[in-house]
């Protein structure tokens, strides 16, 4: 069934419902799931370390409730919550309630199977893109990262796992890559989580920061997470066989606290990164080698495909940038347009 699409007064009516909880003025009427009859109290401010659909798992940030988690319901006219919201709640037992949902610094979205944009965490200030020799990594894949992150302000990282692989048939495909990244500009991690590897390195690079793992199914994020925070106890998928395509372990972003410091928000493995919502001009933003040539074509609507005097094919040409990430650019702006 096609959900239903909100009136503008039916969104000016939710957002005034947000305003008023973000206030702290009043509180909306009581939903179905929440015990009328709970007791709840003064109104404090928590962060989503887990959305399960129905119920929340709540962060409290504030005063008693500071470093404990608490199981939440949900007002009907909050927005919906992913990871690394802040929100407004009140404490009860048995479960609290959340009223409000404050305004994100930064989200990272990806189109659902209908299309529509999902947000899968908020409040990112560092994206680690994880990679390894099997399964075997794509660029076009990692580009899509790299630009979704370049958008939202996030500074991204590289890790390549499974570098102890040394003579895995795709560990040449690996060291090309991560060299290339590597001059671009984008700082890469060598690691290993089965050797622990890089393991040092990776802490200090995670510490002060909400950082979130990206990658495709079976690159071993959540083997990482476990070296990172051992008590996460995250599960640990095997790989399919005979494809070589990871199994999904992970169904729910959910945020962890490393004990040196920062948090990390563990993300579904998706083989797949839509950037549907972007714009070219955009897109074009999120490649930041793209950045020195942009603005010195001959025409002002230039596709940079085959344009005479197009200063991005001219730098190609000049080695001053990858063809391949030229053609990367295009495979996305032309899957936008199907």
């Amino acid at each position: 069934m096609t959900k239903r699409q909100l009136t503008k007064h039916q969104r000016a009516r939710i957002q005034t419902n947000q305003d008023r909880a973000l206030n702290i003025s009043s509180a909306p009427p009581h939903d179905k799931n929440i015990d009328p009859s709970a007791s709840l109290a003064p109104p404090s401010i928590g962060r989503v370390i887990c959305n399960f659909g129905r119920q929340i798992d709540i962060e409290g940030l504030e005063d008693d409730y500071r470093g404990h988690t608490y199981r939440c319901h949900k007002r009907a006219h909050v927005e919906p919550l992913v990871a690394g919201d802040e929100v407004i709640w009140q404490h009860a037992e048995p479960y609290g309630v959340v009223t409000a949902r404050k305004p994100r610094r930064s989200e990272l979205v990806r189109p659902d199977i209908y299309g529509k944009i999902r947000p899968v965490a908020a409040n990112v200030d560092r994206i680690a893109i994880v990679l390894a020799c099997t399964p075997e990594p794509f660029s076009n894949l990692i580009d899509r990262y790299l630009a979704a992150a370049e958008v939202q302000g996030i500074q991204a990282i590289l890790l390549a796992n499974k570098i102890d692989l040394e003579d895995h048939p795709n560990m040449a495909k690996v060291v090309a890559l991560i060299e290339a990244y590597e001059h671009i500009g984008y700082t890469v991690l060598r690691v290993s989580a089965e050797k622990k590897i890089g393991i040092n390195q990776l802490h200090q690079q995670l510490c002060e920061h909400t950082s979130i793992f990206v990658g495709q199914s079976g690159v071993g994020k959540s083997s990482l997470i476990n070296h990172l925070q051992p008590t996460a106890k995250t599960a640990v998928g095997e790989m399919s066989l005979g494809a070589e395509k990871g199994v999904h372990t992970t169904t729910a972003s959910r945020l962890f606290h490393l004990p040196t410091g920062g948090r990390l928000i563990d993300s579904p493995g998706i083989r797949e990164f839509s950037l549907s919502h972007l714009r070219p001009e955009q897109l074009l933003s999120g490649f930041v080698d793209f950045h020195p040539h942009l603005g010195h074509c001959k025409f002002r609507d230039c596709s940079h495909r085959h344009e005479p005097q197009c200063a991005l094919l001219a730098a190609v040409a000049q080695k001053q940038l990858s063809a391949e990430r030229l053609k990367n650019y295009h495979q996305i702006v032309d899957s936008q347009e199907t």
